[in-house]
Order: C-alpha cells, then structure tokens, then sequence
C-alpha cells in the first residue's frame, strides 16, 4: 500500500492536534504527545517501507513493524512525526521511552478498530483539514462560502431545478430543500421522519444502486416509477471516504438539463460541511474526558494528557472540588448551575463530572500567586450563587494548591481533601449547634482538619488489620446499630465534659454515664487509659456510622 500524495504546496497546514479533534477518541489513542506544542502532518504513510529519509512531516502506520522502541527510533530517523502502533502493542513502556527520546508522537490503535479503518479515518482527517474551502470556485458556491448544509441544499435546488436531501451513510437526513406542493409520498416521509425507511434502503440495496453508489463518482440516475418520479443521486467523499449522498428528485417538472453537472460540483462542496457535521456530533469531548481524567488522576503518561487540553507545561493550574450533598434530592440543579455559571465566567474550564461531584481545572496564564487569588474570587463567587438557588442541595466547594498540569493530580486530592474537610466541620457545627461554618475554602481555610484527615487515611489499614478489646468493642456495638460509637464520638469530642457531650446526644446525662460504665463494665476498656482513650478516638473518626 502506497503512501498519500502530499497535498497542494499552499494547502493550509495540519497538525496533529486538528487531525485528532477529527474524531472522536474511539479509534485512536496518545500515547505520548510530541516534543514541540504540535506537530505538522502532511502526509500518511503506511508501514516502514513508505517512509524515505526526506519525507519529513509523515505520520506513519506502524503496519507489519515490529511494536518496539527501534521501530519508534527508525521512523523518527526516517521523517515521522507520529507513530501509530497496534492495540495489542499498547503494554510495553520501552516505545513511549524511545517516542521521548526522538520527540515523535505515539498513538495506538483502540480495541476494535483495524488498520484499514485507521488509515481512512487518518486520510479523510488529513484531506479535510489540508483543502479547506479552495477547492470550491464553482458558480454553484457563489461569491460566499456556504455556512451549513441547509444552505448547501436550498442553492443545489435552484439549480438543478427540484427537490434536494443530503443524507450520512446511515440514512439520516442531514439537511433538505424546502417541500413544494407537488413533493411525492416518499420525499415527505423521508423529510418527516428524519431518515430513509428500513424498506426503502432494502429496495435499493436489491436493485443494486446501493452497490453502485458507494463505489461509483458520478451521478447515478434512477428513472420515474410510477408516483415515484426520477432520481439524480451522488455520493459525498472525503478522498477515499464516503461520507453521505445528495438526492435531486423531480418535483411535479422535469430536472434542469445540467442538473447531473450541478450535483457533481454540490458533492465536492458537501463533504467539508459533512465532515463539520460529524465534528459537531462527536466533537473532542471524548477525548478531552480521557485526557482531563488522566490527568487529575494521574493515570496514563501526565505529559501528554497536558499536551492533549492544550496546556503549557508551566502553565499555572489549580483543582476545584464542588461535591453535593447527596442526601438531598428536593432539587439537583446546583451542579448545572454551577457548570453555567462557571462557562460565563471562565470559559474553557475542564470539567469532570462523576455522580455527585465535579472537578474542575482552572488554569491562568500568568504568576501562581495572581491565579490563586483568581481562583479564590472565582469560587467565591459560584458559592453565592449556589447558595441562593431555593431548595437546592449543600455544595461544597474545596479548592486544591497552584501548581504546573503535570502536577495537577496533587492539586486534585488536596481539593478532594478540604471538601471532606468541610463536610466533616458542618456535620460537627450542626451537632454542637453551632452556626454552619463556610462551604468553601482551600487548604489554608480548611485548617488542621485536612491533617487530621490525612493521619486518619493513614492509619486506616492498620487499624482495621488490627485486633484487642477496642476493636471488639467497635464491631460489636457497629453490628447492633452503633449507639455506643457515637456516644464516644461524642464523649470524646467534648474533651469528656460529660453534660456538653449529654446536649450534643439530646440525653440526660446520666443516661451517657450509664452508657459509659457499660463501655468499661462489658467490654473491659478503660477510659482513662490516655493510649485507650487515642485509639477509641481513632476507631470512632475511622467508623463513625
């Protein structure tokens, strides 16, 4: 198989990132991005044997080559900018290293998706992106670039002198003409029901037009037939890629004379428009959900998942948590709101939503100090708003340090860290009856609370691979609802004023003496054991019901 021709000298360049955002992060992954912020690609190749010392600019299918650094290395010697390896090729570190070292791009193929598949998907990317709108100066475009494929067919209708649909290879209409009087039955089913009739596509799959239309360039004619009247079809491509088809039907008079020609030259107009048309379907947010979540979570290579949101490597970042409180369902507008509110203001934002949370990468463009302090105004200020939806659930806000995006998965947990922060402050403020505190705050306003908490997750498995008379207190009292736990929960947060932690439990306090001689009496723990008193106090933050 033989390389793609380079495209004309002063065709618009493409780059790697704008063959990427052609599609939809199903059929090809990055591995590892290159070296500089984005890499020219001017021709595709495939396998080695396409690629010669000169061709600079060469993205490669890795067709045949054996999936290791020194394939990665000799395409790089040999001009590649960009390697596309198997899926099943994706395990080893020793490419990625060798993509590294010589500063070429390395995807893989996904899971499902074969060479031939990639390579039209590559193509069709490339062909798009590198001829634009030059390639239309036919009196059918006029002395204005067509906006949309509506446009397109209202203009092929005048011409051509009938009835106008464009439909994608999966039978959707996609954009029509307006419907005369005198439009047949099956033009206005078709136009009502947004897509051509399972039966219709059968009977042109029998007759053999289907055949004849994905793999022939000209104009097909379909001849009058009964109330149905004659038929001009043509198929759309993107180089070797069908895209979809133009119908011209006859509408109560016979089709223009050069209608054929004018369909011919509406096709090459159309595919850039359906290309659009896809690009607005799947977009990049697939592949923006991937990158993003790579890189707050630290999966994956940190560096070219920045690469992938387009983020400079010192670009100042920061991780907004905004967490509800899922106990309440009155209304679940706060998340949306907030999310509008937050494209107003700093539009741009990655956002990751995972059930009741949000994360949220707000990055700048100037000194850490100045975005932090940007940061904070901002969260400041979706808080208000959040605030003053009526029964709306609790959101908290917690906000992660500044630092550059391959350290954002830092910024994450820290941001994680304070929501749980805040949350555990106003459940403790609404025990005690205390005025709730703020619902949002970064590390330095969540105070020692984000350490203690850290400690806690610490020393998680050791308390619950350990064994002794605490331990059995905790699970025997959690297995029979708890009451003993939240007594010492209590007992202990009060700093063992009997009668504080007796109002806090809404009991009398010899009610709460009673239940702490039962501690000491059944269980054998002795409360006055400073060693004790710090393990149940653990036990109780650790499992508290």
């Amino acid at each position: 198989m033989n390389e793609q021709p380079p495209p004309p000298a002063d065709a618009p360049a493409a780059t790697l990132r704008s063959l990427l955002a052609f599609e939809d992060g199903n059929a090809l992954r990055l591995l590892c991005a290159p070296a500089t912020e984005d890499a020219v690609v001017r021709r595709i190749a495939v396998g080695l044997d396409d690629l010669t010392p000169g061709h600079e600019d060469t993205l490669v299918l890795a067709v045949g080559a054996a999936a290791d650094a020194g394939t990665v290395r000799e395409a790089a010697r040999r001009g590649a900018c960009a390697v596309v390896l198997g899926e099943a090729d994706a395990a080893g570190a020793e490419p990625v290293a060798a993509a590294r070292e010589t500063g070429v791009a390395l995807l893989v193929r996904a899971e499902g998706t074969d060479w031939a598949e990639a390579a039209a998907l590559l193509r069709s990317a490339l062909a798009y992106v590198s001829a634009g709108d030059a390639d239309a100066a036919d009196a059918l475009r006029g002395p204005e670039a067509i906006p949309s494929l509506a446009a397109l067919a209202a203009r092929v209708a005048a011409y051509v002198k009938g009835s106008i649909t464009i439909e994608d290879t999966q039978w959707r209409v996609l954009a029509h003409s307006a419907t005369g009087p005198d439009a047949d039955p099956l033009r206005r089913a078709v136009i009502l029901g947004g897509r051509v009739p399972d039966w219709r596509v059968a009977e042109l799959r029998r007759s053999g037009l289907l055949h004849a239309l994905w793999t022939s360039r000209d104009v097909l004619h379909r001849p009058a037939d009964g109330d149905t009247p004659e038929r001009l079809v043509v198929a759309v491509r993107s180089g070797q890629e069908v895209l979809g088809s133009i119908w011209a039907a006859a509408d109560g008079a016979a089709l223009a004379p050069d209608a054929a020609r004018s369909l011919r030259t509406a096709a090459g107009l159309a595919a850039p428009l359906l290309v659009r048309e896809r690009l607005r379907e799947s977009g990049t947010a697939h592949r923006r959900e991937a990158a993003l979540r790579g890189l707050l979570h630290g999966l994956g290579d940190r560096r070219t998942h920045a690469w992938s949101l387009g983020l400079s490597p010192d670009a100042p970042c920061a991780v907004v948590v905004a967490e509800r409180d899922a106990g309440r369902r009155t209304d679940d507008r706060a998340l949306d709101v907030l999310v509008l509110e937050l494209a107003a203001r700093r539009p741009g934002t990655g956002v990751l939503r995972d059930g009741d949370r949000l994360a949220l990468l707000l990055t700048g463009d100037g000194a850490a100090a100045d975005h932090e302090a940007a940061v904070l105004a901002v969260v400041r200020e979706l808080d208000a708003v959040v605030s003053s939806l009526p029964d709306c659930a609790a959101v908290w806000l917690g906000v992660g340090p500044v630092v550059a995006p391959e350290r954002a998965t830092e910024s994450h947990e820290r941001a994680v860290l304070v929501v749980r922060a805040l949350r555990e402050r106003e459940a403790r403020a609404a025990a005690a009856g205390r005025p709730r505190p703020a619902r949002c705050a970064d590390a330095a306003g969540a105070g020692p609370a984000l350490e203690v908490l850290r400690i806690l997750d610490a020393v998680r498995p050791v308390w619950e691979s350990g064994s002794g008379p605490v331990h059995d207190l905790i699970r025997a009292d959690l297995a029979d609802g708890g009451d003993l736990v939240r007594t010492l929960a209590a007992y202990l947060d009060c700093g063992g004023d009997v009668p504080a932690a007796a109002r806090r439990l809404v009991v009398h306090p010899n009610t709460l003496r009673y239940r702490l001689g039962r501690v000491r009496e059944r269980h054998g723990v002795d409360l006055d054991d400073p060693d004790i008193r710090l393990l149940l106090t653990l036990a109780a933050r650790l499992t508290a019901p």
